[in-house]
Parts: C-alpha cells; sequence; structure tokens
C-alpha cells in the first residue's frame, strides 16, 4: 500500500527504508515495549531500547516531563537535536506513544515504522541480540510542544460541547466499567468513561499485520462515529499510550488539526472523586 494518501507520509517509514538506513550515522532506531523479553531475543540491529512504562512514565503513572531527566534520556540514547528518530514496537501502541512523546519534547524528526517487530521478522529483516554501543551525544529541549497535550481542566470544559468530541479508545470493558485499567477496580478506583465520550478501540486503525490501513479506510472509521475534523478531538485511554496511537492516525495520517492527548488518562480522571463517570 503507497503511503502517500496519507495527510502525512513523511511520518511513517517503511520497512526498506529502514533496512537502507540501519548504519547510517545520523538515524537511530528505537524500539519500545513495556518489557526486554522481545528485545533481548533478537531486535533490528543498532535499535535502542526503550520500556513505555518505566522510560516515558514516572512511578505514579504520569509522563515524566522533568527537562534534565529527558535530555539525558536522549543523550545516552544517541540521539541529538538533528537525529532522525524512527520508533517500532513488539506492541502496536508502544510507537505512536514515543513519537508523541518526543513531539511533546520539541524533537523534530520523529517517524513510525508502518509495521511492527513481527512484520518486520516476516518480511525477512535482520535481527541481532548484541546490544549496540552508543556514545552519548548531547541534547537540548529546545521547546516543549504543550498544544498536543490537554489536561483536566479542558477535558471537563469540553463535555457536551457541539464542537468538542472525546474519544476513549481502551477495550469495550473499560469503557462499559466492568474494568480499570485492564483490570476490575480496586478500592475506592471508579470504572466507566467520561460523560459524552465516544468509544472506538485503538486497534481498529490497524490491518491484521499491524500496518495502518489506509486513509479512506480511516477516514470512513472515525468520521462514521462523528468523530470529524471540524471539531477538537480529545483522546484518552488508561495512561495515554493507546490514545496517542488514535491521536497519530487522526493528526498525521487524516490530517486533524485540532487533536490533543489527554496524557492524564483514566489513571487521573477514575481517581477523582469529583469527576463524572458515565458507565
Amino acid at each position: 500500500m503507497s503511503l502517500t494518501s496519507y495527510a502525512h507520509p513523511e511520518v511513517l517509514a517503511d520497512m526498506q527504508w529502514v533496512a537502507k538506513y540501519l548504519n547510517d550515522p545520523t538515524v537511530r532506531l528505537l524500539e519500545v515495549d513495556i518489557d526486554t523479553t522481545a528485545y533481548e531475543s533478537g531486535h533490528i540491529p543498532g535499535a535502542v531500547f526503550w520500556n513505555g512504562l518505566t522510560t516515558i512514565l514516572q512511578p505514579d503513572f504520569r509522563v515524566n516531563f522533568d527537562q534534565g531527566a529527558l535530555e539525558e534520556l536522549l543523550a545516552r540514547s544517541g540521539i541529538t537535536n538533528d537525529t532522525t528518530v524512527i520508533i517500532y514496537s513488539n506492541h502496536n501502541a508502544g510507537a505512536p506513544w514515543a513519537f508523541w512523546f518526543l513531539k511533546v519534547l520539541g524533537h523534530e524528526d520523529v517517524r513510525i515504522m508502518n509495521g511492527d517487530r513481527t512484520k518486520w521478522i516476516a518480511q525477512g529483516g535482520s535481527l541481532t541480540t548484541e546490544i549496540p554501543a552508543i556514545a552519548a551525544t548531547k541534547y537540548t529541549i529546545q521547546n516543549f510542544n504543550s498544544s498536543i497535550r490537554v489536561l483536566r481542566d479542558e477535558v471537563q470544559a469540553a463535555i457536551g460541547k457541539s464542537d468538542s468530541i472525546l474519544v476513549d479508545v481502551r477495550t469495550p470493558q473499560e469503557y462499559s466499567g466492568e474494568l480499570f485499567a485492564m483490570q476490575p477496580p480496586q478500592g475506592n478506583q471508579r470504572a466507566g468513561h467520561i460523560p459524552g465520550a465516544v468509544h472506538i478501540f485503538y486497534e481498529s486503525a490497524l490491518n491484521e499485520d499491524n500496518t495502518f490501513k489506509s486513509a479512506a479506510e480511516l477516514y470512513a472509521l472515525y468520521s462514521n462515529k462523528g468523530i470529524t475534523s471540524d471539531k477538537q478531538v480529545l483522546t484518552y485511554c488508561a495512561v495515554g499510550a493507546r490514545s496517542a496511537h488514535t491521536w497519530f492516525v487522526l493528526k498525521y495520517l487524516l490530517g486533524y488539526e485540532n487533536v490533543r492527548n489527554y496524557d492524564g488518562s483514566w489513571n487521573e480522571w477514575g481517581n477523582l472523586f469529583d469527576m463524572p463517570v458515565e458507565k
């Protein structure tokens, strides 16, 4: 499938492109997952591993935006301000989440490999168990881009507004209130969804091989749920990872101008007693 039908095809890298630039010193590959099992069993040569939970999140499951810590993370990952960063994952939510994270940090050239590690293997892509020797760089965060985030008060203010739409991208069980962050609610946790939020599971945007569906298919998928480009679109999930996936699809593949990711997501909303909840 041609990538040129997307609004911003430059943010996707097909596997042939990745293979061609494996040894380019201006390119850094990141493999993103929630544990190192797959990475240690074999990763794309030169890829650095980021743990989506402990690299991006703090212990309270909120995104880490500490400038000094993040500059040190990028430096030890061999990334300069001018590096082209290519992200892939063993699980299909990981790459767009890291993409969103880097875009919040203001990094210019970030791309996602269209298809996950499984597809890379299926297409005969090479793997190695060798951990790359990375020379530390110097990285300076020049401009945090807060425009692609949405905070709790703004989410609350959008409820019931005709020009805004909230998109819950979690599983149907989480949306209905049966589960809280993939598990039954514990203690004082409140399960359910933000009032008026439309449900569309984030994986609905993917083909069976975890590549993205065509622009026409994606447009039909979202517009049929009332998720259109003339509205302010606010995406959320449990901790902001799966909703970053939908944010990426809407903003970069379909070209929606006004779409933001609520990274506080249900981890924040469901633990606040004064926030409205529907089941």
